[in-house]
């Protein structure tokens, strides 16, 4: 069985059935247990979480009344309900036993990426990242949304996603896959207008893939974003680099990606 919350909350079965609780407070409980899955979540954190601040008189016999429901809802997929959410004063722990949680997997992902770098094996580091960002169905958390500690929540779990996302571009520039990468990051910006690290590394790709002009446009691109949106110009470090590009600095060429952070993320 397997707990999911980087996208829809759901559980999935071993044959691939959706079979997550249809309450929103029910599935709101097991949402939160599992992005805490290493922690004792208090009984006040999570009245605060599914009331959004403003709880009833009875939230606290409500809540127990959610965790059994909760637990007689894992006990009907063959689970042994009592085991998974556990009480722990000051209130309740999720405890994984037999089943996958993606949060667990894509920090263990991250971490095996961290292990192949420091080793010096890029592909392996580069695949453990792709294979982490893979786990994600769309964003964290993304039917409870209009939960205002899942918006909160979610928009934490999303940073993580993107920290993976940027730590992968930079190893792929540093393999020499930058013609490669230059769809896959056209793919992300519609969303993210003002992100200014995706736009170095697209804008190092398409120099490196010979787009020059592109690169530039690239640039162009951010800066009137930024200053439409916010009234600011690009960060000191994309100044750099589009300069880079306008005098063809030989360093952009082949330089790994401890030199691109610096340039474009430092």
């Amino acid at each position: 069985m397997k707990f999911q919350v980087l996208g829809p909350v759901e559980i999935e079965t071993p044959g691939g059935a959706q079979v997550s609780p249809r309450a929103l407070k029910v599935r709101s409980l097991l949402a939160y247990l599992c992005a805490h899955h290493d922690e004792t979540v208090s009984s006040g954190r999570l009245i605060e979480a599914l009331w959004s601040g403003t709880p009833p008189q009875t939230a606290s016999t409500a809540l127990h009344v959610y965790v059994s429901k909760l637990r007689k809802h894992l006990q009907g997929l063959g689970l042994d309900g009592t085991s998974l959410i556990t009480t722990q004063p000051p209130g309740y722990r999720l405890r994984l036993l037999e089943c996958d949680l993606d949060v667990y997997e894509f920090d263990r992902l991250l971490a095996k990426g961290r292990e192949f770098r420091e080793l010096g094996d890029l592909v392996k580091a580069s695949e453990s990242l792709d294979r982490a960002i893979s786990l994600w169905r769309g964003q964290a958390l993304e039917d409870l949304r209009g939960i205002p500690a899942f918006e909160s929540l979610g928009r934490r779990l999303d940073e993580r996603r993107s920290f993976a996302r940027e730590q992968r571009f930079e190893l792929e520039l540093e393999l020499g896959n930058h013609k490669a990468l230059v769809g896959e990051i056209y793919s992300l910006l519609d969303d993210r207008s003002t992100w200014e690290n995706i736009y170095g590394y697209l804008m190092v790709a398409l120099y490196r893939s010979g787009r020059t002009t592109e690169a530039l446009a690239t640039y162009s691109r951010v800066r009137r974003n930024l200053v439409e949106d916010h009234g600011i110009e690009p960060a000191p470090r994309l100044q750099r680099l589009q300069h880079a590009i306008l005098t063809h600095d030989p360093s952009l060429d082949d330089f790994g990606a401890d030199r691109l952070a610096r340039v474009t993320v430092a």
